[in-house]
């Protein structure tokens, strides 16, 4: 056999393809068609990935231009919506029922509104003096305030605008601040008398002249001791600041022009003129800063015909306007009226029912007088969301509400007191203000009353006393708050304007329930917060009051009914228990050296421990209204021509019925 052969060698061979007639090509359509190839053996849920991730970034990319060129748009100043402005529309004021023999001609026809052009953010300094009735100090005023005005600010000062004002009055602007082509066009208007829902009543009776010395001797604490300054503390002789914008001078303007107090008025007015400037850095709270300085300011203007107050309420107006910027609409409790920054409270991004729906009458009229529909439009838009919510008891709202989701919050506590009672009271004083045509107010209005009476209404014992309790998750509290006391005014308000006869019966129960708050104490007057005894124990009074309720802080909600109740029946007991009032009030709470005090215990005619403040509405409301229910002059700020805001600061009413 022969052996095997030997295993042949081992040998690698590389394979080496050439291609013929193509050279190597590197272009783009090549490296394309390699990319597709790769393309297409990526998975599928990989495509879909890079195809979600492209896709969302064009959506990036488109929105990013929109903004920017948004941006390019406002580096004018001007909200694009602004530049497009139609012209605005003012809600007419009729005139007054003329009466017989009185000719058509004395009453000045109204002006259209004409076209207004904004150049810029922020408040306008308005020049709307109404010709040959300013005085020369006022003009002096007026000048003085052009040369501490912004320079970008003559532009907007330079645009001819007219302002409608009480009873169908119209003020034109001044010529010095026309635009030349429209001054000869202008010199052939007639002139205007300067607006009023004013009638000059004639001397003061003797308890009018109780009410004027009384104030008088609150003023020269004041004048004394805290001009210019917020509030006055009258035992200590100085003063405290809540805004520092003199708070207690402007709520207490009307009150003077209607006490006659001209020299005091006319001292007052130079500061607002010199003084009062609101672009400071200070945080103010919407709804009390709307009622007192943009209400104080408003009914000013009206009373006097003075535009100063005008431009001052306008500048302001704008300043709280931040507040509204919410996601739901529901402003902001507080605003900084010189950055503009808004905020809810540190403890809570809720605001109260009140404060947000008891601002609506004096943003409404600001709108009216300015031609500007933001400021009516915002507190419209909160009035419209409250009317559609869920949350309610037979028309009765809870005390809370969320400004990030606008819902309420707190569900199921309903009062009257505290941090709701205005929402109730303004629903009545819109549908006047308004002429009686927006009818969803008076629907909300009647319905709330209804649920009052079936919800929270009871009788105490042994006087059976009908007062106004609280209801918390279905549990009844006997408590009432001395700020339900507005309530016999305004249901008096409503029958006075055609409401049912029973609210009258309702209010006439109610307004001796808020007299008996006052007589039962030793010092005559309320406590801020009163308990009802419900169980027929002879040896119980009906009004209960607690350690921590006794003090008074020279409230004016009794007073104010004891008006209203006055003006609708003319019992002359209303004006009797009015000057019983006042006279607990000289009696116990009158500081010696100037001014008023508040008291911690009504329970202690010996030592009623004075408090040390002199709150701003004891001369915007009380004083006021005591004056007003003294007066038998029915014509004297009629409610068929004015509705009072909640702070006592008259309106007129757009379209008497």
């Amino acid at each position: 056999m022969y052996p095997p052969p030997p295993p042949a060698p081992h040998r690698d061979f590389i394979s080496v393809t050439l291609s013929l007639g193509e050279s190597y090509d590197n272009s783009k359509s090549r490296r394309r068609r390699s990319c597709w190839r790769k393309w297409k053996q990526l998975s599928r849920l990989q495509r879909n990935v890079i195809l979600v991730l492209l896709g969302f970034l064009i959506i990036c990319g488109f929105l990013s231009y929109l903004q920017a060129a948004d941006q390019w748009k406002g580096l004018s100043g001007t909200p694009a919506e602004e530049q497009k402005m139609k012209p605005e529309v003012v809600p007419p004021v009729l005139p007054a029922p003329q009466k017989e023999g009185t000719k058509p001609e004395e009453f000045p026809a109204v002006v259209p509104q004409k076209q207004q052009r904004h150049f810029r953010r922020g408040p306008p300094h308005l020049q709307i003096r109404p010709p040959n009735t300013v005085s020369k100090e006022e003009t002096q005023d007026d000048a003085k305030e052009k040369e501490t005005a912004l320079g970008d600010a003559q532009q907007e000062e330079n645009t001819q605008r007219t302002v409608i004002s009480w009873r169908g009055a119209v003020i034109e602007p001044e010529q010095a601040t026309e635009l030349p082509s429209k001054r000869a066009e202008a010199s052939t208007k007639p002139p205007f008398l300067a607006p009023r829902m004013w009638k000059k009543p004639g001397p003061p009776n003797e308890r009018q002249k109780g009410v004027i010395e009384a104030f008088l001797h609150a003023w020269k604490g004041y004048r004394k001791f805290a001009w210019g300054h917020d509030e006055l503390k009258p035992v200590s002789k100085t003063f405290s600041e809540w805004f520092g914008l003199g708070l207690t001078l402007i709520d207490a303007l009307d009150t003077m022009w209607i006490l006659g107090l001209k020299k005091e008025f006319k001292e007052a007015r130079n500061w607002v003129s010199e003084k009062l400037d609101f672009k400071k850095n200070v945080d103010v709270n919407l709804f009390e800063s709307t009622i007192r300085i943009l209400g104080g300011l408003l009914s000013t203007y009206h009373l006097s015909g003075d535009s100063l107050f005008l431009r001052k309420a306008e500048d302001f107006g704008k300043r709280l306007m931040p507040a509204f910027t919410t996601p739901s609409k529901i402003p902001y409790s507080d605003v900084n009226i010189g950055t503009g920054f808004a905020h809810s409270p540190q403890w809570t991004s809720d605001s109260t029912v009140a404060e947000v729906t008891s601002i609506q009458l004096e943003f409404r009229e600001l709108s009216r007088l300015t031609g500007n529909k933001k400021f009516q439009e915002a507190v419209e838009k909160v009035t419209m969301h409250i009317h559609s919510l869920s949350g309610k008891k037979d028309g009765l709202v809870p005390m809370f509400i969320n400004t990030n989701s606008g819902l309420f919050t707190h569900p199921g506590v309903f009062t009257l007191g505290a941090r709701a009672d205005s929402y109730y009271e303004y629903l009545l004083k819109q549908w006047i203000q308004g002429g009686k045509k927006e009818t969803q107010l008076l629907e909300d209005y009647v319905k709330a009353i209804e649920g009052i009476k079936t919800h929270l209404l009871r009788h105490s014992q042994p006087g059976m006393l009908t007062f106004v309790g609280e209801l918390a998750h279905g549990r009844f509290s006997a408590k009432m708050d001395h700020l339900v006391c507005f309530l016999p005014g305004t249901l008096a308000l409503g029958v006075h304007h055609g409401l049912p006869a029973d609210h009258m019966n309702l209010a006439q129960s109610l307004m001796e329930t808020c007299y008996q708050m006052n007589r039962q104490m030793e010092t005559g007057l309320s406590p801020e917060i009163a308990h009802f005894n419900m169980h027929p124990r002879a040896d119980h009074k009906d009004v209960e009051v607690k350690p921590a309720d006794r003090h008074n802080l020279l409230r004016p909600e009794t007073v104010e009914s004891l008006f209203y109740l006055y003006r609708v029946t003319r019992d002359r007991k209303y004006q009797d228990w009015g000057w019983e009032i006042l006279q607990s009030f000289n009696k116990y709470t009158r500081v010696p050296s100037g001014g008023y005090s508040s008291i911690n215990n009504v329970q202690n005619s010996q030592k009623p421990d004075p408090r040390d403040k002199m709150e701003s509405f004891f001369l915007g409301e009380t004083l006021k209204y005591l004056y007003l229910l003294f007066s038998d002059d029915m014509e004297l700020l009629s409610l068929d021509t004015c509705v009072f805001n909640t702070e006592a600061h008259p309106l007129p009413i757009w379209a008497p019925a």
